[in-house]
């Protein structure tokens, strides 16, 4: 793929070559977001042995950064508001940057959690901010695609990026995996203020932005996504411990599923976005529904090596491509508070991914073997349905009595 067809729309601002670039610039941030967020859970037992501690301890590192994005995301929204999006940007990163350095830097286990917890409070603004400018610049018919690109990152951060920062981290210990984190942020930072121009995009305020908390399509749109996607964070987060014992793969093996579900990611994130734009709600839907199956499927997919594999790559597909329509969701129901409900979408991922930490280690915990976070995560997308369908439902319901006013008359 290249620049020009990241970024190919017929409406919008600048040259096909300057959104290009724009959009690889932010794209290149989620490279970097997706890389430090996901590689955590693949080097846990380098964690837990070099600072002495338990493997489900390690796994709070992944939690505080999670919480970082739910804190962070909100708050930074809010308080950004009148900067400018190219300026806010580049500062987001920047945080991003020094918070990744400050893990490499810990001498202990409470200095990481402060610093992953820096790391994760810049996550979901940027990603709001970032899925707007890429919107403003690809125009209303391709909007969804746009943000797909930028999300691509995260996605091909799962191919590369993880893959590559574990391998780093098993070989030269973990503090290099966040290394290479420091200099992929360091770059975006740089693409950034070389790339993104400066958008005529409206500038909001705090009480403008705060607005969106008083709407309560966004926060079923949230619960949608906090509750639908916890269940492959259930899976994701203990996968290297099912690969090795439950699916019986090597230890060195372990990179491989994770490049596999990246794979999974970045088909799921080009398709997701045409999709997202062609049929919003249908799409959000049915893919929870195949979803829940394939989580369902690992239950028993994940003792043989080729059935764990494909499943994998399916589950990373099919969980990419939701996300540009639960983010084009949001910002059709956010009105004139767009920053913050856009960067509420990834605070609720996040939310997913501790809640599904949290279920998968219960289960875990409980007894019933590595494979039971997959059987509670087929579960939720579920109830990720149950709660989207009610959320439309609402959508329609005035114009059903409207109508029937009308005949009435």
């Amino acid at each position: 793929m290249t620049l020009t067809d990241i970024a190919h729309p017929p409406t919008g601002s600048g040259t096909v070559r300057s959104r290009a670039l724009a959009i690889f610039a932010l794209a290149l941030g989620g490279f970097g977001i997706g890389t430090t967020e996901y590689v955590a859970m693949g080097l846990l037992p380098e964690i837990a042995a070099d600072l002495g501690i338990t493997e489900p301890t390690a796994g709070h590192t992944i939690s505080a950064y999670a919480l970082g994005v739910v804190v962070g995301a909100p708050l930074l929204a809010v308080l950004a508001a009148r900067v400018p999006r190219k300026t806010l940007l580049a500062a987001l990163m920047a945080i991003f940057t020094l918070g990744n350095a400050a893990s490499v830097a810990a001498s202990g286990y409470g200095l990481l959690v402060a610093a992953r917890f820096l790391a994760g409070l810049p996550h979901g603004a940027y990603f709001g901010v970032a899925a707007l400018v890429a919107a403003h610049l690809a125009g209303p018919q391709r909007r969804a695609r746009a943000v797909a690109q930028v999300m691509l990152g995260l996605s091909v951060a799962n191919v590369v990026g993880v893959p590559a920062a574990s391998w780093l981290g098993q070989a030269l210990g973990w503090r290099t995996a966040f290394g290479l984190v420091v200099v992929i942020g360091a770059a975006t930072v740089a693409a950034i203020t070389a790339w993104v121009p400066k958008v005529s995009m409206p500038v909001t305020n705090p009480i403008t932005e705060l607005g969106a908390l008083r709407r309560r399509q966004v926060w079923l749109t949230l619960i949608v996504a906090t509750v639908g996607f916890a269940g492959c964070f259930a899976v994701y987060t203990y996968l290297a411990t099912t690969l090795t014992d439950v699916t019986g793969v090597a230890r060195s093996t372990v990179p491989i599923g994770l490049a596999v579900y990246g794979a999974g990611m970045v088909a799921g994130s080009l398709a997701g976005g045409r999709i997202a734009d062609r049929a919003l709600i249908p799409g959000l839907i049915g893919g929870m529904l195949v979803y829940a199956a394939l989580l369902g499927l690992f239950v028993a997919g994940a003792h043989r090596p080729v059935a764990a594999f494909v499943l994998l790559f399916l589950i990373g597909a099919t969980n990419a491509s939701l996300i540009p329509g639960l983010q084009t969701r949001l910002m059709d129901v956010a009105a004139d508070a767009q920053s913050l409900a856009a960067s509420l979408n990834h605070a609720a991922l996040n939310a997913a991914n501790a809640l599904g930490a949290w279920l998968g280690g219960l289960v875990i915990a409980a007894g019933f073997g590595y494979t039971a976070p997959a059987a509670v995560g087929s579960v939720l997308p579920l109830a990720g349905v149950a709660v989207l369908t009610f959320s439309v439902r609402l959508d329609t319901v005035p114009s059903d009595r409207i109508r029937r006013l009308r005949r009435l008359r």
